[in-house]
């Protein structure tokens, strides 16, 4: 690759978020001390910016949700986050709410990312999860599972955009009694209605 290839690989692909091993199998490059020495150089002549250590991006205009995933491996977005875009619940959220295998809160470039964690069987699956370039997010149906399966008392404002034969499904991935149990008392909630 010639000296001027290494920036233009990077501003050229469809990713806004990078970390230093992305950058590497870009470049083709299997020294990742040189990848590192070459991403400090672009740093401090602003051509990339770093949002945390080993994560780089090419403007300030990359996507959040992209960010996410990529902070902590394998995660997906869900919860909150999904339940408002989708209409299940009514709160505004300010945080990203993530399922992964750890429970962490960071805040950067004043976004609030909020890390919960699930048995580990569950981030590594992807059934209910959309794939995107950008990411990984959880189907409503999934969302809804998850956050049952972290909070038992939580509220939902609106159920009946959920699909139940979907939900059933989703359900063994969790292997949980209690889980099953609060999902059939909501879908006989919902019944009634």
């Amino acid at each position: 690759m010639q000296k001027g290839d290494y920036l233009d690989t990077i501003l050229r692909s469809n990713k806004t978020i990078f970390t230093v091993k992305d950058i590497a199998l870009l470049w083709q490059d299997a020294n990742t001390d040189s990848a590192r020495v070459r991403l400090s150089y672009y740093v401090k002549k602003g051509n990339l910016y770093r949002l945390r250590r080993g994560i780089y991006v090419k403007d300030k205009n990359y996507d959040k949700l992209e960010l996410a995933t990529r902070i902590f491996t394998p995660s997906y977005v869900s919860f909150e986050t999904v339940l408002a875009r989708e209409g299940l619940i009514f709160q505004y959220q300010m945080g990203i709410t993530v399922a992964s295998y750890l429970s962490r809160d960071i805040i950067i470039d004043g976004q609030m990312y909020l890390y919960r964690k699930m048995k580990n069987s569950i981030p590594t699956n992807s059934t209910g999860i959309e794939q995107t370039n950008n990411g990984a997010i959880a189907t409503k149906d999934r969302a809804f599972l998850d956050t049952l399966y972290s909070n038992t008392d939580y509220h939902f404002d609106n159920l009946r955009a959920l699909d139940w034969e979907i939900i059933y499904s989703l359900l063994p991935l969790y292997d949980n009694k209690r889980l099953a149990k609060k999902v059939k008392l909501l879908f006989k909630e919902v019944k009634i209605q």
